[in-house]
């Protein structure tokens, strides 16, 4: 569904089928987009960066993102689904450092791509999820 999570979050107008022909293979964002939000609701509470985490899958799933932007933040969002990590996220307090340091990379890769409607997305996400 365009404009939904499958648990129902509304990630608003321009966000959903981003169609990343050139950049993250058809594969991976397809899989990053059936396994995020249920990692995601699984280690929110625990997140410090469960804001700039959204605020990056929002902008990559965004038709107006350009390609090479979605394919940097596909692949760091690839990375926090992924079941094995350098460093395990079932670890206590480190477990998501690892994940943090990749997104912050892609972050500041394509900050000026990541839009206040993009930030906006990711709290009324937040707001929403039920931890």
């Amino acid at each position: 569904m365009i404009g939904q999570t499958t648990d129902g979050v509304d990630f608003g107008a321009g966000f959903g089928d981003a169609g990343l022909g050139d950049g993250a293979s058809a594969s991976e964002t397809e899989r990053v987009r059936r396994a995020f939000w249920p990692k995601f609701k699984r280690f929110a509470a625990n997140l410090p960066f469960a804001e700039d985490l959204l605020a990056a899958y929002f902008c990559a799933f965004d038709r107006n993102s350009p390609r090479r932007v979605q394919a940097v933040l596909i692949g760091a969002l690839a990375y926090f689904i992924l079941p094995f990590d350098f460093v395990p996220d079932m670890l206590p307090i480190l477990g998501f450092t690892d994940d943090a340091a990749v997104l912050a990379t892609a972050i500041r890769m394509v900050a000026a791509h990541i839009t206040p409607a993009h930030r906006e997305a990711a709290r009324r996400a937040l707001a929403r999820t039920a931890w």
